[in-house]
């Protein structure tokens, strides 16, 4: 296991992944801002075939307003990145610890809420299988 993340590789097909995670986040509060299609924009930009894998920026829009107003420069590190990805036959999923990422900054006022969000993505992460 990475310390920067949570994954795991699931028994389901790389779409219904896709489906499971986004509905997860859904039941945690948060929606899906972007999606990368990182297959299509390797074959697109640099012409290399590539197996499917997609970055989801995640957010929950009262907790980013409370970190912006925590932090005007957090945005650098918003969304909150989910990887899905095909993996040696099956799905692989990475959920981003918000507790790592923000405790590159030093402001105590984040703290409580990075535990709060990545505690709501371990719950998404906890319910996928």
């Amino acid at each position: 296991m990475i310390n920067y993340g949570f994954t795991k590789e699931l028994e389901i097909p790389f779409d219904e992944a896709v489906a499971a995670v986004t509905a997860a986040l859904k039941k945690e509060g948060f929606g899906v801002l972007t999606t990368i299609d990182v297959r299509e924009k390797f074959r697109e930009k640099i012409g290399v075939d590539f197996r499917k894998y997609v970055i989801l920026g995640a957010c929950s829009p009262a907790n980013a307003f409370r970190a912006i107003k925590a932090e005007e420069n957090i945005g650098l590190l918003l969304p909150c990145n989910v990887i899905v990805h095909e993996k040696a036959g099956r799905s692989a999923v990475g959920i981003i610890r918000p507790t790592v990422a923000m405790g590159m900054i030093d402001n105590e006022e984040l703290k409580p809420l990075a535990v709060e969000i990545e505690a709501r993505l371990k719950n998404v992460f906890d319910s996928l299988s």
